[in-house]
C-alpha cells in the first residue's frame, strides 16, 4: 500500500550538475526559490551525472545516500531542483518515504503563497490543476485494480476516474472564468487603443527590480521586496510623460529560467498585455553575474507567448550595486533608444528614460531647445499657451533660449503662422540639447 507522505517544512535540497551549467549561481537561485516557499532547509545533496536516471533521477546510489540523510535528519519534504516524471516522483516518495517534490511544483507553490488577487488565484490553480491531473495516480495507487485481493477490485479505478472527472470540470470552470477575465482585459486593450494610448510593458528575470522601478515611475507604493515573484498580480498605472498623453505602464510576473509551462499557459489572460505592449521595458539587474543568461532566458518566454517582435529597451537597474556605474542611454547605429542604464532604488537615470519613453511613445514630439531671434515675441508667447516652455533663459545677444516640448505639428502650425520656419529655431550649438 502506498499513502501519499505527509507535507511538512524541513526539507532535503537535491540539485545535480548536468553538463556545464552555470553551477554555483544555480545552486544559489535554488535555495532563494526554497526559502521564498518558507521550507526550513535541513542538508542540500549535490552530485553529478551525465543523464537523468529513468527509475530515481539521481541514480539508485545516489537516491539511497538520500534516504539515509531523510532518515538522519528527520525530514518531511525532498525538494529537487530538475523537473521528475510522475513515476519518477512516485518512486522516490516509495523510497524516501516523505513527501517529494519537483522544480516546477516548488515554483507553483510559491506562486499560490503569494497571489493576491481574484485573477491571481485563479490562474494559479489552473496550472496547480494541470500539474496536478498527470500525477493523480501516486496519491491512489493503494486502491489500484491490478493490486487484486478481496476488498481492492474496481473502486480504484472508480475512485481515479471520478477524481479525474472532477479534476477535469475544475480545470473547464477555471478556463472559463478566466476566459472572462480575457475578454474584459481585451475591452480595456480596446479602449486604449482607439485612444492611441500607448502601454509599456515591464518585463524580466524575477527580482531584477521591476516593482521597485514601477513605484519610482507611478508612485504606485505597490509590494516590492528583495525575493523571488514578489509580484504576480498585474498592476496598470497611468505615467506622465514631459510630452504627449499620459501613457499607461504594466508591471508583470517576473520570469525565470525552466519556467513551468503549465504556469506559461495559466497567465495567458496576464501576459496578453506584453504582447500588445507599444513596447517592453527589459529590466536586467546590472549587478548580475549571469545578466546575460538571465536575459536569454526572458526573451525566450516572450517568444513563447509570441511577444518577441514587440520593440524592447533594455533597462539595466541597480547600477548603485555597480562600481562606477552611471546613468545614461546607449543608442543604436539609426539614433534608436536601446539601452538604459537606471538605479530604481536612488533614481538615478530615470529622467532620462522617462525622455526615452516619451520620444519612443510619441515620435512626432519636437523636444529640445529653441532660439528665438529677437522680436520673436509673439511666437513665445504662442509657445507658453501651449503649455510647451519647460525652461527659458536668454543669450548675451538678446536671443531667447526655450527649452520646449510639444507635438510637433503644432510647433509648424504656430510657427507657420508667425512666418518663421521651424528650422531655422533649432539650436545647433553642440553643447546644447537638440531637436528629436
Amino acid at each position: 500500500m502506498f499513502e501519499r507522505p505527509a507535507t511538512g517544512q524541513r526539507a532535503v535540497l537535491v540539485h545535480l550538475q548536468f553538463g556545464i551549467e552555470e553551477f554555483e549561481q544555480a545552486d544559489i537561485e535554488f535555495r532563494e526559490l526554497v526559502a521564498s516557499a518558507g521550507a526550513d532547509v535541513l542538508a542540500t545533496v549535490h552530485g553529478r551525472r551525465d543523464t537523468p536516471d529513468p527509475r530515481y533521477f539521481a541514480g539508485a546510489g545516489k537516491a539511497a545516500e538520500i534516504a539515509e540523510t531523510v532518515a538522519e535528519l528527520g525530514a518531511e519534504l525532498v525538494v529537487f531542483n530538475h523537473g521528475l516524471s510522475p513515476s519518477q516522483e512516485r518512486n522516490l516518495e516509495r523510497l524516501l518515504k516523505c513527501r517529494v517534490l519537483d522544480r516546477a511544483g516548488l515554483i507553483l507553490d510559491i506562486f499560490a503563497r503569494r497571489a493576491r488577487s481574484h485573477e491571481g488565484k485563479l490562474q494559479v490553480e489552473l496550472a496547480q490543476l494541470r500539474h496536478l491531473s498527470t500525477r493523480l495516480v501516486r496519491g491512489w495507487s493503494h486502491l489500484e485494480r491490478q493490486k487484486g485481493g478481496i476488498g481492492l477490485r474496481g473502486p480504484g479505478e472508480t475512485q481515479l476516474e471520478t477524481d479525474r472527472r472532477l479534476l477535469g470540470e475544475r480545470i473547464k470552470n477555471l478556463k472559463q472564468r478566466l476566459e472572462k477575465v480575457r475578454a474584459r482585459r481585451e475591452q480595456g486593450r480596446s479602449a486604449r487603443r482607439k485612444a492611441e494610448v500607448p502601454t509599456i510593458s515591464l518585463v524580466g528575470y524575477t527580482n531584477a527590480g521591476k516593482s521597485t522601478l514601477f513605484n519610482r515611475l507611478t508612485g504606485a507604493g505597490i509590494y516590492a521586496a528583495d525575493q523571488l515573484f514578489a509580484t504576480l498580480d498585474p498592476t496598470l498605472r497611468r505615467l506622465s510623460l514631459d510630452v504627449g498623453e499620459p501613457v499607461i505602464l504594466a508591471d508583470t510576473v517576473g520570469f525565470i529560467r525552466d519556467l513551468p509551462p503549465d504556469l506559461v499557459a495559466a497567465f495567458n489572460a496576464t501576459l496578453e498585455e506584453t504582447r500588445s505592449a507599444h513596447v517592453l521595458l527589459h529590466v536586467i539587474d546590472a549587478a548580475d553575474p549571469e545578466r546575460r543568461e538571465h536575459a536569454e532566458e526572458v526573451n525566450s518566454v516572450l517568444a513563447q507567448i509570441g511577444a518577441e517582435d514587440v520593440p524592447q529597451i533594455e533597462v539595466f537597474n541597480k547600477i548603485d550595486a555597480l562600481e562606477g556605474g552611471a546613468p545614461g542611454i546607449e543608442r543604436d547605429d539609426d539614433g534608436r533608444v536601446v539601452r538604459a542604464w537606471v538605479s530604481a532604488a536612488t533614481g538615478a537615470g530615470l529622467d532620462e528614460l522617462q525622455a526615452a519613453l516619451a520620444e519612443v511613445c510619441y515620435p512626432d514630439t519636437v523636444q529640445g531647445e529653441l532660439v528665438l531671434p529677437i522680436g520673436a515675441g509673439r511666437l513665445r508667447a504662442r509657445l507658453f499657451e501651449l503649455g510647451a516652455v519647460r525652461d527659458e533663459r536668454y543669450t548675451d545677444k538678446g536671443e531667447c533660449l526655450l527649452s520646449v516640448a510639444l507635438p510637433r505639428g503644432d510647433l509648424d502650425r504656430v510657427c507657420r503662422q508667425e512666418g518663421i520656419a521651424p528650422e531655422r529655431l533649432l539650436n545647433r550649438e553642440p553643447e546644447q540639447v537638440c531637436l528629436t
